[in-house]
């Protein structure tokens, strides 16, 4: 396999990383318009909220970027175009949250929103890890070489660690248990969200020892640093729930 592995429709080729992260988007909004609550968030508050999202989280992504190397970060702080390259989900989706928590403020909106959000990220983070995988070595998301079972080849002749397809598996695991949660257990509004945000920055927090990226704050990048933030929010989050949260559903009886 020849890397990147270009999409050819009719006389086109498009880079996979272009077309996996387009359908991202477009797939995501479309699950969101299909699951969203429209009877607990109005659908004006919704976009407003969206529009949000979606500013914090290009900002976001960049930002953290920017912290992966701080003194080449430093050095470059003037060239727009080093400044431009680059971008992380963990940045994206911290910067995100923080965006739909102030708009929501502007809004006056008190009642948590999240739950609605939580499918449309795991499509849409499955469908652009499809592209990253596709790009291969060149888009850096892949892992250090390996002698696991499930090394693959990028092009180099080096088994590697395929962490996008491992960040696949995990979340489409994640989704299976959520949904099942969401359907049996007796969540809070947002807990759904919650949880999903909890178990991703955990995954983030683990898989990023075995990426070949700079672990220049100790022993720690700057996506861990940023994922071990965001646990501590969120584990002070489900520690408010009621104790009965992830108690079952009583299936009602039938005559």
């Amino acid at each position: 396999m020849t890397f990147p592995v270009y999409i050819h429709i009719g006389s086109w080729s498009i880079h996979p990383h272009i077309l996996f992260e387009s359908l991202s988007y477009f797939i995501g909004f479309r699950v969101y318009l299909w699951t969203r609550n429209k009877e607990r968030l109005p659908f004006q508050v919704s976009t407003l909220l969206l529009l949000g999202m979606i500013l914090g989280a290009a900002f976001g992504s960049k930002v953290l970027y920017w912290f992966q190397e701080p003194l080449l970060t430093w050095e470059h702080r003037t060239d727009p175009v080093f400044l431009m390259q680059g971008k992380t989900i963990v940045g994206g989706l911290l910067g995100g949250l923080i965006c739909v928590e102030i708009a929501k403020k502007l809004l006056g909106w008190t009642s948590r929103t999240g739950d609605d959000y939580t499918l449309p990220l795991i499509v849409g983070l499955s469908i652009g890890r499809i592209g990253c995988f596709l790009t291969g070595l060149a888009d850096e998301t892949c892992g250090i070489p390996t002698t696991w079972i499930t090394g693959f080849d990028f092009g180099d002749g080096i088994p590697r660690h395929p962490t996008q397809l491992y960040e696949i598996a995990f979340l489409w695991a994640l989704a299976a248990l959520l949904l099942f949660l969401k359907k049996r257990a007796n969540l809070p509004n947002g807990g759904l969200f919650q949880l999903f945000m909890f178990s991703y920055l955990l995954f983030r927090l683990g898989v990023e020892f075995i990426k070949p990226v700079p672990h220049v704050y100790w022993i720690f990048s700057n996506i861990q640093l940023a994922a071990m933030l965001g646990l501590i929010h969120y584990y002070r989050l489900l520690r408010q729930w009621p104790r009965n949260s992830l108690s079952f559903k009583k299936e009602p009886l039938h005559a």
